[in-house]
């Protein structure tokens, strides 16, 4: 039997016209990770014809698998550029965001052997300490203009440590750092927020924001009400249901013992597919509108719920993600965050796209 992942693109691109509406300014769409697991060769169309024309992925290769399904959009890839990759960047018509004084010497080069100017974005470093050009680099930047001969600097950007609590002193720190930092790039666009720094207010806005995990339904902001919509819908049908006696345990290392007589539904669904191990104990399912817990350990392939108390039979569906449980809260009964929950969603479920 089959478990569903049904994927609401209308959602998604709904997301996004919500976030483009909350600034004067560009509106992209974070797509790496094959759109946080939820499938980029079906979102990015999608995103594109609501309006979307820059895209973010990690790696090059993902920008790559992009490009024919995008021929007009803007694609960077976020990781920078490595040794030897300059030509598949130009190749593909990909952006690269240049994180080094190193990539920016190959991205010159590169420039100098075509005889062209070649458009990047610059990545700087205000406190995440991660990919990023620090201080020093954009000063000899701004003391040495010979340095990014070749070079259209198209947008300068930087990314928030703690965007999702806006109280967070840090915030105002980077913009600050930002600022200072940007004064070396005169004309150049910018940009500093992500999903969470998109609610921080216009001050975070400039000229482009770069919105990912709330695309997809996340509450990125978790001390506010989440203001997205909902994308995914996760459902497994019960495969067998056990009888147990008081005192019987379940799955590996009997980690939970029926304290009464119990009916135990196992679901085809495990670690492989996207739900936890550290969800062993603590998860929750829905049969109909009543929740149901995760009881045992939860295995590769399969998964265990406490159906006493509901009139589940094998055959009927149990759903594991929906507007009334979603990937924030599977998240939190695992100890993790949502973005984890969709980003390791199996390849095994039969998933349907829905509302393009």
């Amino acid at each position: 039997m089959t478990a569903f992942l049904d994927i609401d693109l209308g959602a998604i691109a709904d997301n996004w016209r919500f976030l483009a509406g909350l600034n004067q300014g560009e509106t992209a769409a974070v797509v790496k990770a094959d759109a946080y697991g939820l499938g980029a060769a079906q979102v990015a169309p999608v995103l594109a014809e609501a309006g979307c024309k820059t895209f973010f992925t990690a790696h090059l290769a993902e920008a790559v698998a992009l490009r024919p399904l995008l021929p007009g959009a803007r694609i960077l890839a976020l990781n920078g550029l490595e040794p030897h990759a300059a030509a598949d960047f130009i190749a593909h018509d990909i952006m690269p965001v240049l994180c080094s004084l190193e990539e920016i010497a190959l991205w010159r080069a590169a420039a100098v052997r075509l005889e062209r100017r070649l458009p990047a974005f610059l990545h700087l470093e205000t406190g995440l300490n991660r990919l990023a050009l620090p201080a020093q680099a954009c000063a000899a930047l701004r003391d040495d203009r010979a340095l990014l001969e070749g070079i259209a600097v198209d947008t300068v950007m930087t990314h928030l440590i703690a965007g999702e609590a806006p109280e967070d002193e840090r915030n105002q720190r980077q913009l600050a750092a930002f600022l200072a930092m940007v004064a070396a790039f005169p004309g150049a666009k910018r940009s500093i927020a992500n999903s969470p720094g998109s609610f921080l207010g216009a001050d975070f806005h400039f000229d482009l924001t770069r919105p990912g995990a709330a695309l997809y339904g996340l509450n990125t902001s978790p001390a506010q009400p989440r203001p997205m919509l909902p994308v995914v819908r996760l459902s497994a049908p019960i495969l067998q249901i056990r009888d147990l006696a008081p005192g019987e345990s379940v799955g590996y290392g009997g980690l939970w013992t029926a304290q009464r007589p119990s009916r135990i539904a196992t679901l085809g669904v495990g670690y492989a597919d996207g739900l936890h191990r550290t969800h062993t104990n603590r998860g929750t399912a829905i049969f109909d509108d009543t929740p149901v817990p995760l009881v045992g350990r939860v295995s590769m392939d399969l998964v265990t719920f406490d159906v006493t108390d509901v009139p589940a039979n094998p055959g009927d569906m149990l759903v594991l993600l929906d507007t009334r449980h979603g990937a924030d809260e599977l998240a939190q009964e695992a100890g993790t965050i949502g973005y984890e929950i969709l980003t390791s969603l199996g390849r095994r479920y039969k998933r349907r796209y829905i509302g393009a």
